[in-house]
């Protein structure tokens, strides 16, 4: 059994992507926007770009431009090449599926199923990007750098080539790019994880947990979970208050989360209510206490950073 929850509030015209989670619960996220992708795609680039130009430089007044200056430009070309290659993947591994573009957007990556967004993934989806747009690029602007004498013919297949990989996200519901697709991957746009204005800023919510008895939750019951599982809770006692959720539905997540925090007492139908409201609160409590620590737990299939 499921229930639903709105994460980010999608409008009715926005492309919904939806992940049911363990503990039972409809997750739904908006799909990014083309022009958001785009965007975080360009700031990057630019990046990239000046990042190139600042190392060639330096290398340049190290040793004159002169381009036998041996082990110097060597180290260069692998710093270009690593730069370029390893960018997307150093920072969507660190930063939740995000790069400093796509940050300034408000999108980042997540699994496609819900689950732990791993470097193999993040790694696949980026080495296919060199198939998707560098390698069409490479053979359109420079095609005698793969054949010498290249045919027309195969500078207009790189061309369609590279037309139609571009073309893909604007053919698929979840507006997958090839990369997307082989690595089970969607882009959507970054839930809010601030715990004062956002998980923690419906006032009906925040009297409920603190009129719930208190369970006496341990630290490390409550350092399974993290901020986004918080929001995701948040939903759940909201549709609570407004008498939106089936007490089955309550029971069933009540249930999973005293599972996953090896909760002992049993949970009767009567004190479903009182248990989520407590654990939100003790967990809303122990995340901000950590917070002011420094320390940040985005969800529970990654660590604190």
């Amino acid at each position: 059994m499921t229930v639903a929850v709105d994460v980010l509030r999608p409008a009715g015209k926005e492309r919904v992507h939806e992940v049911v989670t363990p503990e039972g619960v409809r997750l739904q996220f908006a799909i990014a926007r083309v022009g958001d992708r785009i965007g975080a795609f360009l700031i990057d680039a630019v990046i990239i770009i000046v990042s190139s130009i600042l190392i060639v430089v330096a290398a340049g007044a190290a040793t004159g431009f002169d381009e036998t200056g041996g082990w110097l430009w060597a180290f260069v070309y692998v710093a270009l090449f690593l730069l370029q290659t390893g960018y997307f993947i150093w920072f969507e591994s660190r930063g939740h599926g995000t790069t400093p573009g796509k940050r300034r957007m408000g999108i980042r990556i997540m699994e496609a199923e819900g689950g732990a967004l791993t470097v193999e993934a993040i790694t696949v989806r980026n080495v296919m990007r060199i198939l998707e747009v560098h390698l069409p690029l490479i053979a359109i602007l420079a095609p005698e750098a793969f054949w010498e004498s290249a045919p027309e013919w195969a500078r207009l297949l790189a061309s369609v080539w590279l037309l139609a990989i571009s073309a893909l996200p604007l053919f698929n519901r979840n507006r997958l790019r090839a990369g997307d697709i082989v690595a089970g991957t969607v882009v959507v746009t970054t839930p809010r994880t601030n715990l004062e204005d956002d998980m923690g800023g419906d006032a009906p919510i925040r009297r409920r947990a603190q009129r719930a008895p208190a369970h006496g939750f341990t630290d490390e019951q409550l350092d399974i979970y993290g901020a986004y599982e918080l929001q995701v809770l948040e939903g759940v006692l909201r549709r609570l208050d407004r008498g939106q959720a089936d007490p089955p539905l309550l029971q069933a997540v009540a249930d999973r989360i005293a599972a996953k925090i090896g909760w002992k007492r049993k949970i009767g139908r009567r004190d479903v209510g009182a248990f989520l409201s407590a654990f939100y609160g003790a967990l809303r409590a122990r995340l901000e206490q950590r917070m002011l620590l420094g320390k940040r737990k985005q969800d529970k299939h990654t660590p604190e950073s």
